[in-house]
């Protein structure tokens, strides 16, 4: 039995969005508040702002991201997460508590 070629694209594709270093990171970052980009810049330890900006431009590519260009002097560009960015967010919340949970488990003696 074989696994549909749309469900491994599917699959392949999450992975290749969300594997992305700093991806989950500036996702919650925005998720409890952080709009503007100096704001989530110092919500996520280590990030640098040029790796920032590369990964905003590809989840507003990729319809996770809305950014909205604020006329005010001077222009504030602000950050929110779009439905489809809220659903990932929601999805990868159990992965999160997972990963907390396994990382905390002691290791297994190598044989």
């Amino acid at each position: 039995m074989g696994i549909p070629g749309e469900a491994c694209d599917g699959y392949q594709s999450t992975l290749e969005i969300v594997g992305k270093r700093w991806t989950g990171s500036i996702l919650l970052a925005i998720s409890i508040g952080a709009q503007r980009f100096g704001e989530i810049l110092r919500t996520v330890d280590g990030l640098s702002d040029r790796l920032l900006s590369q990964r905003l431009k590809e989840l507003e590519g990729h319809g996770l991201v809305i950014r909205t260009v604020v006329p005010t002097t001077p222009v504030q560009i602000r950050y929110t997460l779009s439905d489809s960015g809220k659903s990932l967010l929601a999805i990868l919340q159990p992965l999160a508590k997972w990963g907390a949970e396994h990382e905390a488990r002691p290791k297994a003696a190598a044989p």
